[in-house]
C-alpha cells in the first residue's frame, strides 16, 4: 500500500487556491517594499562595482512582478535603489512566470532560479542579471559586528548546514503537478 505524502494538501494546490483569495493590506505591502529596498541598498553599498553599474542607469525604472505583487524601483545617481511610483512606466519589466507559490518556493529552496520573462532594455537587463549573479549579502560579517567573530561564524556554519538540509528536503518534495523535483 502506497503511503500518502504529508504534504498532499500542498501538492494538490489547496493552499494555492486559498492563497489566491488572500491579499495583504496595502500598508503592509508598502512596508515590505521599503524594507526590501533598504536591504538591497545595504548589500549594494558593500559592493562598489555594483553601485557603478547601477549609477549608469540612474533614473531608469525596473519593475519586478509575481502574480499581483510588484516591486518598482529606480536607480539613483549614487548607484542605489529607491521605490518608484507605481504609475511610472518601467524601462525593464521582470515577471516571474511560476504561478504556484509552492512550486516557486520549492525551486528556490532547491537552489534553482525561477523562470523570469524579461521585457525592455537589454543593457539594463544584462546589468540586473550581473547583480543577481554577483551580489551576495555577507550576513556573517554583519552579525560579527553585533555579536563578535566567533559566534557569528558558528551561526553562519549552522545556517549553511540548515540550508543544505532544507535544499535536499525540498528536492524530494513532489511538485504540484505530481512530479518529483529533479535531483
Amino acid at each position: 500500500m502506497a503511503t500518502q505524502s504529508p504534504f498532499f494538501l500542498l501538492a494538490n494546490g489547496f493552499f494555492s487556491q486559498v492563497g489566491a483569495n488572500l491579499k495583504p493590506p496595502p500598508w503592509l505591502v508598502d512596508e515590505l517594499r521599503q524594507r526590501l529596498v533598504l536591504l538591497l541598498n545595504h548589500v549594494l553599498m558593500q559592493e562598489p562595482q555594483a553601485q557603478e553599474r547601477l549609477a549608469r542607469h540612474k533614473g531608469r525604472c525596473v519593475r519586478m512582478q509575481w502574480r499581483e505583487f510588484t516591486l518598482p524601483f529606480v536607480a539613483t545617481p549614487a548607484g542605489l535603489l529607491e521605490i518608484a511610483p507605481d504609475a511610472l512606466q518601467p524601462d525593464l519589466l521582470l515577471t516571474v512566470t511560476q504561478e504556484s507559490p509552492l512550486a516557486l518556493v520549492q525551486s528556490v529552496l532547491g537552489g534553482e532560479r525561477p523562470t523570469v520573462r524579461v521585457e525592455g532594455d537589454v543593457q539594463l537587463a544584462a546589468d540586473v542579471n550581473w547583480l543577481v549573479d554577483n551580489l551576495r549579502w555577507d550576513i556573517e560579517e554583519d552579525l560579527s559586528r553585533v555579536i563578535g567573530d566567533a559566534p557569528a561564524h558558528a551561526l553562519g556554519q549552522a545556517a549553511r548546514e540548515a540550508a543544505r538540509v532544507l535544499q535536499q528536503f525540498a528536492r524530494g518534495w513532489p511538485r504540484p503537478n505530481g512530479d518529483k523535483a529533479a535531483a
